[in-house]
């Protein structure tokens, strides 16, 4: 265990260093990111997404340095999915906010006090104390008066926690928790509240008390109480206006469901008609020992929009309803692992997902626009065609399109979680393909032929065998989708998800968010391919490959989190 630092100075330096190690690391657009994201107590994914989208969307800075900033040494993880900055590496930040975005300081408290508004009313019985710290730390910076009125209701919880205490700080461990925090707060909060010195004051002797309750006496306590109290008043504050509302679409609050008020970053929905497949398994025969197959085509419509790339290359994304659906797979089903299980319980909030995997023409259109972190090559694929999937690509590959998307349209691009891929391939289905209880090389491509050691593998369960093409098909060649609408979910290229590798759903997120994981390189693939037996294009299949290595099997689709107006 290493000595603390003796003196302030000495921990500013600390907390410069660390900030210049993370922009020498990831760049500066990444910095400014962390300026907007110093301002709040505690972070959230959707909070810092939604930070970037509002105040960085002209300055190039990647979607993805929302990760990294979370994950970085700059933040620590304080629950789930909750991150907060080292309190001096927040004051470095914050200085350097100042500096550098003088306007925008109050332009993101004014959005704080709206989200933590907007969570107060979504969910009631989310941990107040959270929102209040988050209210108070974005008042502070929204002139005199409303830090005035910060103060004063920080004064006024310090003054019910310790009402009815007869002497020194109670043995109670919750009132000496929640004194702890008011404390804390305070001295983070200190530099706006410097003009609240009966409360600074207070706020130290409370510390010192909890340290060491014999340093403070009660009477002293007391004394500090009755000057604090005198300090309160509640001026009158103006209604704070000129920032967007957040809205709600039909989930808890998260980037895929912010409707900004501007037409430049509402997406329009157009629909589409399409056919989605079901296969029908009947036996015939005496004693019913054949089973024939039957393919059932039924016709929907659904839900649009199109970006257009240039050079008349285009990407349709369909809009994914949100929903809950169960993950994995039971130990029932035929060939499945324990890595697709315990099943659980998944909630999903609506987002858009590419209708096809991404092809060869729009990989290229892509490639060709600014770099942001790495290179990309222009003709990576093996199987050449311009509407046939990009293959031979790697996670960071497909993690730097996305990135150079975003930068390209303002929508935030990304790769699915695991989750929301199997969401989106099931489509309300729970059988181990969204055909049904079995496949056919009449609807996917894949190898429906067997080897010489495993005589099963061309079909499963009592499906037919098939053909082995032995190459990717263009995309939407079967002319077949699933009920959301999206083509070769099963089969053609294998598709990368954002998550790390985990053996099992073990503790796994129900929210759909992507799984980091700290101890491997390995991330997700799902979808089976061209190369693969049909047990592996199962809904519930899962594998891993270092992020580094782009085969001749492996490609990806994109989605997209922004909102849409139907």
């Amino acid at each position: 265990m290493t000595d603390e630092p003796e003196n302030k100075q000495e921990l500013q330096e600390q907390a410069k260093q660390a900030v210049e190690r993370f922009v020498w690391r990831f760049g500066e657009p990444h910095l400014l990111l962390a300026y907007h994201a110093a301002l709040p107590l505690v972070l959230t994914p959707e909070l810092v997404n939604y930070l970037r989208n509002q105040f960085l969307r002209g300055e190039q800075v990647p979607w993805v340095a929302e990760v990294d900033l979370l994950l970085s040494d700059l933040c620590s993880q304080v629950g789930y999915e909750l991150y907060a900055m080292d309190t001096h590496i927040r004051a470095y930040l914050l200085a350097g906010m100042r500096e550098k975005y003088p306007k925008n300081m109050q332009q993101v408290a004014q959005v704080l006090i709206s989200y933590v508004s907007y969570l107060s009313r979504l969910n009631p019985g989310r941990r107040q104390q959270e929102l209040e710290a988050q209210r108070w730390a974005a008042m502070v910076y929204l002139g005199e008066e409303e830090c005035k009125k910060a103060a004063n209701e920080i004064i006024q919880k310090f003054l019910e926690t310790r009402s009815g205490l007869n002497s020194e700080i109670s043995s109670n461990s919750g009132v000496r928790a929640e004194l702890a925090r008011l404390a804390r707060l305070t001295d983070e909060l200190s530099p706006q509240l410097a003009q609240e010195t009966d409360l600074l004051n207070y706020a130290k002797l409370v510390q010192q008390s909890l340290r060491n309750p014999q340093l403070v006496s009660a009477e002293v306590l007391s004394s500090a109480e009755q000057m604090l109290a005198q300090t309160i008043n509640t001026p009158n504050i103006p209604k704070i206006i000129g920032f967007p509302e957040i809205k709600v679409l039909e989930f808890e609050f998260e980037f895929a469901t912010i409707t900004i008020e501007d037409d430049d970053t509402t997406i329009k929905l157009q629909p589409f008609d399409f056919e989605f497949a079901t296969i029908e398994l009947k036996k015939s025969g005496w004693p019913k020992q054949k089973t024939e197959t039957s393919i059932n085509k039924k016709p929907k419509q659904a839900q649009q929009y199109i970006e257009e790339l240039g050079n008349n290359i285009t990407l349709e994304m369909v809009a994914i309803p949100g929903g809950t659906f169960i993950m994995g797979s039971p130990e029932t089903e035929e060939k499945s692992s324990s890595r697709e299980r315990p099943q659980h319980e998944v909630t999903i909030k609506p987002f858009a997902m590419g209708k096809y995997p991404i092809t060869q023409a729009q990989w290229q259109a892509v490639a060709q626009l600014p770099q942001v972190n790495q290179e990309l090559k222009l003709d990576p694929s093996r199987f050449k065609g311009a509407n046939h999937p990009v293959e031979s690509v790697s996670w960071h590959d497909a993690v730097e399109f996305c990135t150079r998307l975003s930068n390209h349209t303002q929508r935030p691009y990304r790769l699915p979680s695991e989750a929301e891929w199997e969401y989106a391939c099931r489509a309300g289905t729970k059988t181990p393909f969204h055909f049904g209880e079995t496949i056919t090389t009449d609807l996917a491509n894949y190898r429906g032929t067997d080897n010489k050691e495993y005589k099963w593998l061309g079909s499963y369960g009592d499906g037919p065998k098939g053909v082995y093409r032995q190459e990717t098909t263009e995309v939407g060649y079967f002319k077949v989708a699933n009920e959301f609408g999206l083509y070769d979910m099963h089969g053609n290229v294998r598709e990368w998800c954002e998550d790390g590798w985990h053996d099992s759903y073990e503790d796994a997120p129900i929210d759909g968010h992507a799984w980091s994981s700290q101890s491997s390189n390995g991330r997700l693939l799902r979808g089976g391919s061209w190369l693969y037996h049909p047990v592996l294009c199962r809904s519930a299949y899962r594998l891993y490959d270092d992020a580094g290595f782009g085969y001749y099997a492996y490609g990806f689709r994109v989605v997209c989190g922004a909102a849409w107006t139907l």
